[in-house]
């Protein structure tokens, strides 16, 4: 089923202690709201809204680099402000279920989206619950009673409605007062809600030490996985070639469908190849005409989009040449460049190097050129 999801961020998170709002602090070397953004991406949201802060827009740019399928809007003075900013943004008709999520909850993954929009065909909002395990007591200092936990269960995020009915719901909710969450919204406006199973991994981030746990299990729930891939062309009339994705004078022009440019052919089948995603040919026809001088930024930008929607990313690429002209190393460094631009990585993660065959076969007697490209994917087990 299709969904849509907005992810509040726009809070400060000060029971954190000091540093960053939390949804911007890192977590396995991500930011905390990207592991959230990935994983209702990877469980098959349409489209996603993140609310932030006014200050964090372009942090959340630089946060979520290469991921497609989402926009960040501002948030208001409250959560509830801010949801309801989200839900506004969003291009879904009113039956669509959207799911609302903490971005402090990094774990989300598709078996917990599955069982809320199961539990949506038979109630107004769904939301995952976890039994209350310890004692409760009411005090303040000393002991005032012990508080039965009998029926009582702890609320966690994503929450599932339909979009619709949320927005209805809150339109109804009094002025001057804050939900605790968007379940008691929907109840409060007269709507059913289901309770689903929780998930202790669906815990949220609030303390230091929640941080330091975290960390621990992040390590175990992702795998690194490497692709390989080689593309050759052969040279032909002309008097540019392109390589890396960068126009560079020559005195042959390369032969191909579309701009030839067999750097970026070769670091596209690694990328498709580490995710086991077939390879260039099979998503980009060579009989198709519209790829005919295509430019190859776009087949490029297309496997890594299937890595994000996947909930995975890219750790690094590394890039060999095959030529005797034309000479690799003047343009090395803009390639690099605009590599690591397609592949929403730092400079430092993107290696391009060159080599000759020293005379032999066809790139030997410059007949065309070859490339081989290995990149590393990081992805959910």
């Amino acid at each position: 089923m299709s969904f849509s999801a907005v992810i509040v961020a726009a809070g400060e998170g000060l029971r954190a202690g000091p540093g960053e709002p939390k949804a911007w602090r890192a977590l396995g070397g991500r930011p905390i709201l990207r592991w959230s953004v990935e994983g209702l991406l990877a469980a098959g949201a349409s489209e996603v809204v993140v609310v932030v802060a006014r200050d964090r827009l372009s942090q959340a740019d630089e946060a979520l680099v290469g991921l497609q399928g989402w926009k960040a809007v501002t948030g208001g003075k409250t959560r509830a402000e801010s949801v309801q900013a989200g839900l506004a943004a969003l291009t879904a008709k009113a039956a669509q279920p959207v799911l609302i999520h903490d971005a402090a909850r990094p774990f989300v993954g598709r078996s917990h989206v599955d069982r809320l929009l199961a539990a949506l065909d038979l109630a107004d909002g769904a939301i995952p619950t976890l039994p209350v395990p310890d004692t409760l007591k009411r005090g303040d200092g000393l002991v005032d009673e012990t508080v039965s936990r009998d029926g009582l269960w702890r609320a966690q995020t994503p929450q599932a409605f339909r979009l619709g009915k949320l927005k209805a719901a809150y339109r109804r909710w009094p002025a001057g007062e804050e939900p605790t969450d968007d379940a008691s919204v929907m109840e409060r406006a007269g709507g059913h809600v289901a309770m689903v199973p929780g998930d202790p991994m669906l815990m949220k981030l609030t303390y230091p030490e929640d941080f330091m746990l975290a960390e621990q299990l992040c390590g175990g729930r992702r795998i690194v996985r490497m692709g390989q891939g080689i593309d050759a062309h052969r040279f032909g009339p002309g008097d540019v070639v392109w390589l890396g994705g960068i126009r560079i004078q020559h005195d042959l022009g390369l032969v191909g469908h579309s701009d030839a440019d067999c750097a970026l052919h070769a670091l596209t089948d690694a990328v498709l190849g580490a995710i086991a995603d077939g390879d260039i040919g099979e998503h980009f026809p060579p009989s198709d005409p519209q790829w005919k001088g295509a430019s190859s930024n776009r087949f490029l930008l297309h496997a890594v989009s299937r890595v994000a929607a996947r909930g995975g990313r890219i750790l690094n690429a590394d890039l060999t040449l095959i030529c005797e002209r034309p000479k690799i190393r003047p343009h090395r460094d803009a390639m690099r460049a605009r590599i690591a631009e397609l592949l929403g990585l730092p400079i430092d993660r993107v290696s391009v190097k060159a080599t000759t065959t020293e005379g032999m076969g066809f790139t030997g007697r410059e007949e065309g050129l070859m490339a081989q490209a290995v990149v590393a994917v990081e992805t959910p087990i």
